[in-house]
């Protein structure tokens, strides 16, 4: 066991659940945070190792905060964090896409982020190597949506891939004022989740492995980076 603790954010399922897993079986009491509370419960009681459910809507300031609270109360300190809560949003045409369109996602993909970290950043600098994990999206990427060996670049959209594009600057911004920590964002693939109905090419369980190999501190990568399963990718 090696004592560590990890919250990961939207994990009642999908890779978030995967996540929570992967990390409990390293050894580290890990905070499984997710809205609903049934399902959150039922997800922490069925993983292996330490994990405990925690009430958390990224979207909501109070339990945010209250999540921090019990962390600090019950643990004292946190070596990883990982954003993970994300959602896809109504994806209407370019041409159809309105302001309105906008603020639910960025309100938990973006600001979510923003809220978690916030918040748990004095538990994060008690920790010997602190360490954030926020998972984008390939879509997000420039280099890789202008590249047409890639699918991403078939795909048209605003709300989304603006969310994780914006997702990337905060992971830059946040690592270059944090040079003691660890800051990096991650592009799972094309995963089979509710995200996209599950038709992703790859499992949850595969996508988790290279998110949890970046939330471990044997991790020597360069922050302020943006990474996939094959290592570095261009913002």
């Amino acid at each position: 066991m090696n004592g560590e603790t990890a919250l990961v954010t939207g994990a009642n399922t999908g890779i978030g659940r995967e996540i929570a897993a992967q990390l409990a079986a390293e050894g580290m009491t890990v905070y499984l945070g997710a809205r609903d509370a049934d399902r959150g419960k039922a997800a922490a009681g069925e993983l292996g190792g330490d994990v405990r459910f925690v009430q958390l809507d990224v979207a909501e300031q109070a339990q945010v905060d209250a999540a921090a609270k019990r962390i600090a109360d019950e643990r004292g300190s946190l070596d990883v964090l990982v954003n993970n809560a994300g959602i896809g949003g109504s994806r209407p045409e370019v041409e159809a896409t309105t302001a309105a369109d906008f603020g639910a996602v960025l309100d938990v993909n973006l600001l979510g982020a923003v809220r978690t970290t916030h918040a748990l950043l004095p538990l994060l600098r008690e920790a010997d190597l602190p360490r954030i994990v926020n998972v984008s999206s390939g879509r997000g990427s420039f280099a890789i949506t202008e590249d047409p060996e890639r699918m991403e670049s078939k795909l048209l959209g605003l709300v989304y891939p603006v969310s994780k594009t914006a997702l990337n600057m905060l992971t830059l911004q946040y690592a270059r004022a944090l040079p003691e920590f660890r800051v990096v964002a991650v592009d799972p693939g094309f995963t089979a989740t509710a995200l996209n109905n599950h038709t992703g090419t790859r499992s949850a369980g595969e996508s988790a492995r290279t998110i949890v190999r970046l939330a471990l501190a044997s991790f020597d990568g360069p922050s302020g980076r943006l990474y996939d399963a094959d290592g570095l990718v261009g913002w």
